[in-house]
């Protein structure tokens, strides 16, 4: 049982005897006391003060004293106002140490064939284009949150819709056919996703040229482009592949499994992944039906050009179009169709879209309409709306080819590791595999770490150069602690030095703090479920390792001639170097065991 946990059951009995009031223990939630006063654990007094008929410092000192008596964890308290600070008494940490190092799984709750199933949607990408920095922020905040909701104990079900269809890929398709001279990935050494991502900008570039030329001739802006060949054959290839035409169908599909290879190989060094992947090309149709189900039971309403609407005006929205008057579908009728088909295939309880909060409006509008719709989680589910990436230097546009590449990114990344850790002399004695094996591990550790570390919600500006340094809260410090750690534990191994009993060693304050921050850490996984961020499970790692670094600063581990005091000391850094892999494999970062 946590320390938190026998502290709230006191208490609890504390209040019931002292003045005859039933709390449930799960209610009373102690926090970590201020450093600015003594104590450990802090309980606020004041639900207690009414039954009580005092004042709330003679109802923290009475409960106080209780606890002194009664409970052998705590040693003493003060009372701060309605703050009860309690010391647990010194050598009761050893105990909790010692339910850390022997419980393997630490931190992580193990979910059962009756645990909540979760389907977390994340990636969506386009396939006229590579991925770029923003989908690396969307992929690494889905695939952590994938991981930390599986260890808050619930069943995950981690997928991905592609964006297969429409006019995007038709605009990329028509360049390919005029300009591209049969250019394959194979032919011109380039990567799928890029190749197909070139010649979305060469549209683009072409398109451009078109307007502008249109514009000198006399015509608006708007004019120009509604009058733009170029664009009136895209959209003539996009009624052609709704047709189903063979031969445009076939250059869709030749051109996007190039795509879907490229992708692959990004997701694979990026280290995310997917139980199940769904295509716009298959769910829209189905999006079509449920769209016309609901204009048959009066759901939906038809305006006399034939377009197919939704009211949500008594809802507080506005009204929404759900097929065009061609019979076109939009993004929200695909929504829906994908929606359809996941609640065939698996029975969620919950479903968390993982996509920027441009798209905030979409989903309350997605919500309403699959509640109407009768799927039971329409309701509740989640936006999980994050804020933009940006550079230094900006925005970034895919049309005009100015994105940041996820595959340049992550190279670069690499290549700024091996130099930083090479110019350190962390790098010394290795192979020139083992030196690329460990640049690989920090330089993708730094943009994670890096983009896990700020509140999702919150837009933020990447800087790859902060990302990589071996001080500060950065992915890099935390890797190196741990490699750290192992190195110590390795060193004690070679000179014959096990864990024995430490139980009546006194722990120092620091060697407190430390036990004290990794029993925190299940309640912090929980925290991050709750909330869903997984900045709150980087900045506990990042603050652990500070609260190691300080111990390790201090006290002599290796050269410690008291056995239990070293075994204590040696039980810490084997509990700090678990929990740490165990808090960064949350985040999908790797450590690695030497530096």
């Amino acid at each position: 049982m946590s320390i938190d946990n026998i502290i709230s059951q006191a208490v609890s009995r504390a209040v019931k005897e002292l003045y005859q009031v039933d709390v449930a223990p799960e209610t009373i939630v102690p926090q970590a006391t201020r450093k600015e006063f003594e104590g450990n654990l802090t309980v606020v007094t004041f639900p207690w003060v009414k039954a009580a008929r005092k004042a709330p410092e003679a109802v923290g000192a009475e409960i106080g004293q209780w606890l002194v008596d009664n409970e052998p964890a705590v040693d003493r308290f003060n009372v701060i106002k309605g703050f009860l600070n309690i010391v647990i008494e010194p050598t009761f940490w050893n105990s909790v140490l010692q339910h850390i190092e022997n419980t393997p799984d630490w931190g992580l709750t193990k979910a059962t064939d009756d645990s909540p199933l979760v389907m977390v949607e994340y990636s969506s990408p386009n396939t006229n284009k590579p991925l770029h920095l923003g989908h690396v922020r969307n992929n690494l905040l889905g695939y952590s949150l994938s991981l930390i909701l599986k260890a808050c104990g619930n069943r995950v079900v981690k997928t991905n819709i592609v964006n297969d269809r429409g006019i995007h890929i038709c605009k990329s398709m028509l360049a390919w056919q005029k300009w591209g001279d049969g250019a394959t990935p194979e032919s011109t050494g380039k990567k799928g996703d890029h190749l197909i991502g070139d010649f979305y900008v060469l549209f683009d570039k072409h398109f451009k040229a078109e307007v502008k030329e249109l514009m000198d001739k006399g015509m608006t802006e708007d004019e120009a482009k509604a009058a733009s060949p170029l664009m009136a054959e895209a959209r003539e290839m996009l009624r052609k592949w709704e047709a189903k035409d063979p031969e445009v169908r076939k250059l869709w599909e030749m051109m996007n499994q190039w795509v879907y290879a490229g992708f692959d190989a990004t997701y694979k060094r990026m280290g995310v992944e997917f139980d199940k992947i769904y295509y716009e090309s298959d769910t829209y149709l189905e999006g079509k039906e449920k769209v016309l189900e609901g204009l048959e039971k009066g759901i939906m309403y038809r305006k006399e050009d034939g377009s197919v609407w939704a009211d949500l005006t008594a809802d507080g929205l506005d009204h929404k179009l759900l097929l065009r008057s061609d019979g076109t579908s939009v993004y929200m009728t695909q929504d829906i169709g994908t929606a359809k088909l996941r609640y065939q295939d698996f029975p969620i309880d919950r479903m968390i879209y993982v996509v920027g909060n441009e798209q905030n409006y979409h989903f309350q509008v997605l919500s309403l309409l699959l509640d109407k719709l009768g799927f039971k989680w329409g309701k509740d589910l989640v936006h999980f709306s994050y804020g933009m990436v940006e550079l230094p230097e900006g925005k970034m546009k895919s049309r005009e080819g100015t994105v940041v590449d996820a595959d340049d990114l992550m190279d670069e990344m690499v290549a700024t590791a091996k130099q930083v850790s090479s110019e350190l002399g962390k790098l010394e004695g290795y192979t020139e595999e083992e030196a690329n094996q460990v640049a690989e591990t920090v330089g993708l550790g730094a943009l994670k770490y890096f983009l896990l570390k700020v509140d999702p919600r919150k837009n933020m500006t990447f800087n790859p150069k902060e990302s990589i340094d071996f001080n500060g809260n950065t992915g890099p410090f935390i890797q190196y602690t741990y490699a750290r750690i192992r190195s110590v534990l390795r060193n004690a191994k070679a000179k014959g030095y096990t864990i024995g009993n430490y139980a009546g060693v006194k722990p120092e304050e620091k060697e407190i703090a430390l036990i004290q921050s990794l029993a925190d850490f299940p309640s912090v996984v929980q925290e991050a479920g709750k909330s869903y961020s997984p900045a709150l499970i980087a900045n506990y790692a990042y603050d652990l390792v500070k609260s190691y670094n300080q111990f390790y600063h201090d006290f002599s581990i290796l050269k410690e001639e008291d056995e239990a005091k070293r075994s204590l000391r040696l039980a810490l850094s084997d509990a700090t170097a678990r929990t740490v892999k165990t808090a960064m494999g949350l985040l999908g970062i790797n450590v690695p065991e030497r530096m």
